[in-house]
């Protein structure tokens, strides 16, 4: 037994004393709701700690090998037992010479650079900054295919958003027809006059934090703050040494790069006195090692404005609020429809944001502000309607639900479901804007 795991199941040992083990997390999970955010005295028993993999031994393979119930169910355990006492501490930094990453160029080509050298790299590119910043910070490593294919998928809608071109990847002739039909698609919405909500120009710098991560130890002990404010410092040079202006920054973070992204808003708040535009969390994680008596990771008042994706809620990711607003597609849960197991549950928010980011496809996600995905369905929504995604409405907060697809495209493009009360009152979309996106679904 190792010493961590020793550690753990004297943990354990104490806390059976004070909670009753025999609540399950499938019963907290089988709801679909808000109000049943786990709670530290959920602990599990000694057996079960014996029964554990070591850190070192649970990485993304293994999870993607489970079933979506259970690399759940051994997260959820590993979860609680990190609660009891801070038994993980957050004491990973990779090097910034280590954390790397690429900006797309006009033509296409990745200038790769490592976070030491960013703000020279991002010197040398012509016309940088003169319209959207975009900076992506992946937060899994890419030798999961699931990663690899999610993070690509963003990176190629932003590459259409932006009128890059493509840089060479090995793809699949099926991808390449996918790409191809798409391009064609693009060109008839734009015959069709619709050109003025389909591209514009921007910039994209991909941070390749993930790679950097080996395992679960690394993964459970991440040091967020440190992370967060290192990348922050970088962004305050970008705005003094290249001109960048804050309100075109969009900072985007995947898993527990969510939360370094919200650290990272924040400390550039401490240096300059001015926010982000955005910040858009996707599948944030929940937070194993956690500073002692300091609140950490991504939270509302980050940037201008905090939007949150939750995919997997009660598998990589938390169910907790996060942002100005909440996304739970299909509601809180392990996972989300055509999701096999926690990674690509995790994975699939990425998917989605990067569907809405390709031209047309804006209004694919529909969302009405709900508590939980029974309310939802039940027609018993409240609030205003917005979009999940790039076209998030910033004067839009709280929790909203929505419904899925199990396969691309995932969005519905469709009115959300009609709530009673405060629905009823409002216009019903017309037959015509319906088709129109129905059209520009890809």
């Amino acid at each position: 037994m190792n010493p961590l795991r020793t550690l753990c199941l004297m943990a354990c040992l104490v806390a059976a004393s004070m909670a009753n083990s025999n609540t399950g997390s499938s019963s907290r999970r089988s709801s679909n709701s808000l109000s049943n955010i786990d709670q530290p005295s959920n602990w599990v028993n000694p057996r079960e700690i014996q029964e554990l993999p070591s850190l070192k031994q649970v990485n993304l393979r293994k999870l993607q090998e489970m079933s979506l119930e259970e690399g759940a169910t051994l997260l959820d355990k590993l979860y609680h037992l990190s609660q009891f006492n801070n038994v993980f501490q957050p004491e990973y930094t990779p090097e910034p010479s280590q954390i790397k990453g690429f900006i797309v160029g006009e033509r296409g080509q990745k200038v790769e650079f490592n976070l030491n050298n960013l703000v020279q790299t991002v010197k040398r590119q012509p016309n940088f900054g003169d319209d959207e910043v975009t900076i992506f910070i992946q937060g899994l490593p890419q030798s999961s295919s699931q990663v690899r294919k999610a993070t690509s998928k963003l990176v190629r809608a932003y590459q259409q958003r932006y009128n890059l071109q493509p840089y060479a990847t090995e793809q699949s002739s099926s991808e390449e027809q996918q790409k191809s039909s798409s391009e064609e698609q693009q060109q008839q919405r734009r015959k069709q006059g619709q050109e003025q909500d389909d591209t514009k120009t921007g910039d994209l710098i991909v941070i390749n934090l993930g790679d950097a991560i080996e395992d679960f130890e690394q993964f459970a002990t991440l040091n967020v703050e440190r992370l967060g404010q290192l990348i922050g410092n970088r962004l305050v040079e970008l705005t003094n040494a290249v001109n960048v202006p804050q309100e075109i920054i969009h900072l985007i973070g995947q898993g527990p790069a969510a939360h370094v992204a919200g650290v990272a808003g924040r400390q550039f708040t401490r240096q300059t006195g001015h926010k982000l535009r955005r910040i858009t969390g996707l599948d944030p994680s929940k937070i194993y090692g956690k500073p002692e008596e300091k609140l950490t990771g991504l939270a509302r008042g980050d940037a201008d404005f905090v939007d949150a994706i939750h995919t997997s809620a009660y598998g990589m990711g938390t169910p907790a609020r996060l942002a100005n607003v909440d996304f739970y597609p299909n509601g809180p849960s392990t996972g989300v429809p055509g999701a096999d197991n926690v990674v690509e549950a995790s994975m699939r928010a990425t998917r989605y944001f990067a569907e809405s980011v390709r031209p047309g496809n804006e209004r694919n996600f529909p969302a009405v502000a709900a508590s939980s995905y029974k309310e939802y369905k039940q027609n018993n929504g409240y609030g205003k309607r917005t979009y999940m995604g790039i076209a998030t409405d910033y004067d839009v907060q709280g929790d909203y639900m929505l419904q899925v697809n199990s396969k691309s495209p995932f969005g519905r493009s469709t009115p959300a479901q009609t709530q009673n009360g405060f629905h009823a009152v409002h216009e019903a979309w017309s037959q015509s804007a319906q088709g129109q996106r129905q059209g520009a679904r890809q």
